[in-house]
């Protein structure tokens, strides 16, 4: 299947260890980015690729999301953690892409874990990047969430005082583990979705709807 894009198009794709997982599903569906893009030195945000008018940009895992659904980026992969978190009516999200495989969960001070339970909360006070799902979360649960927002170091939250515990990502556990916080209860398992502007899905399916189909079968192998 060959890709023809006729217009300028981009697709928005995280930084950081998502990006290594996703680039051999976007190579297999026959889209290879300029050689800059594998330069670690290269300070370039926005590359060529093969594809005529199709461009990537490398951009925070959350910003994504945003450049997607207000038209910046045609294209985009994003967790469906920060897809929750922002609820953009503005995208589509047709395809798990079966990578990032992490979990969004509630940690605490070990020593505290010990004889907490959660099944008792009636408030909880804590640290995340996520207050909207965490909020939503913990609603449906009769439960009154005071979250407090923190774009990183969640961790020390605890420790400091800042709140007795934190709502987080969570891979193998070993940062919680070196700070001396225990995972104790999971919100939601996470992968990463490939996801789509709805008004550009519409207007430009002819050129979208291809590389769809060439990335879900990179997926399916």
């Amino acid at each position: 299947m060959t890709i023809k894009i006729n217009e300028p198009m981009v697709m928005a794709l995280p930084k950081g260890r998502i990006l290594k997982e996703v680039m051999p599903i976007i190579n297999a569906a026959g889209i290879i980015p300029e050689a800059e893009f594998d330069d670690p030195d290269s300070r370039k945000l926005m590359f060529k690729t093969n594809i005529e008018n199709l461009s990537i940009i490398r951009v925070r895992s959350f910003d994504v999301a945003t450049f997607v659904a207000f038209g910046a980026a045609q294209l985009g992969v994003a967790g469906n953690d920060v897809l929750l978190e922002f609820d953009y009516p503005e995208i589509y999200a047709p395809l798990d892409l079966d990578i990032g495989h992490c979990r969004i969960s509630v940690a605490e001070q070990e020593e505290m874990s010990k004889t907490d339970d959660p099944s008792r909360w009636s408030h909880v006070r804590v640290a995340t990047k996520y207050p909207n799902l965490t909020s939503k979360y913990f609603a449906k649960r009769g439960v009154q969430a005071e979250c407090i927002k923190l774009n990183g170091a969640m961790e020390l939250a605890p420790g400091l005082g800042l709140c007795r515990r934190i709502v987080d990502l969570v891979s193998s556990g070993a940062t919680l583990k070196a700070n001396g916080l225990v995972e104790i209860e999971k919100i939601l398992d996470i992968t990463s979705r490939f996801i789509i502007n709805r008004t550009a899905f519409k207007t430009r399916n002819a050129e979208i709807g291809p590389i769809l189909d060439l990335v879900r079968e990179a997926v399916n192998g």
